[in-house]
């Protein structure tokens, strides 16, 4: 056996785990700024929620309030009226049948 081959084939183990060394390092450098990014964005976003969080309740409890109103008023506006009905419409006077005859 060559010293040579022997010596390769030690630190071919060291060499593969040094290459995926290097591929993780390089994914980390390059994935790092996306990563950074998208993590400060949801953390501004949850900040601006927090701060608004109590606006955005009294705005949906007034919306609430808004359709219970307006709700009541529909329903107050749709109920009928017990009872004849005048529906304005116009009577005839001195209205005779055909049918009958008249007498004089």
């Amino acid at each position: 056996m060559n010293p040579s081959t022997s010596a390769t084939r030690r630190s071919r183990p060291w060499s593969t785990i040094g290459t995926a060394a290097a591929a993780v390092a390089a994914c980390a450098v390059c994935c790092a700024a996306p990563l950074i990014a998208v993590l400060g964005a949801i953390g501004a976003a949850a900040t601006v929620a927090a701060v608004w969080v109590p606006a955005l309740a009294f705005v949906a409890v007034a919306a609430l309030l808004g359709a219970v109103v307006i709700r009541r008023r529909r329903r107050a506006a749709c109920q009928t009226v017990v009872g004849p009905v005048d529906l304005n419409l116009p009577t005839l006077r001195n209205h005779r049948d055909p049918a009958t005859p008249t007498s004089r």
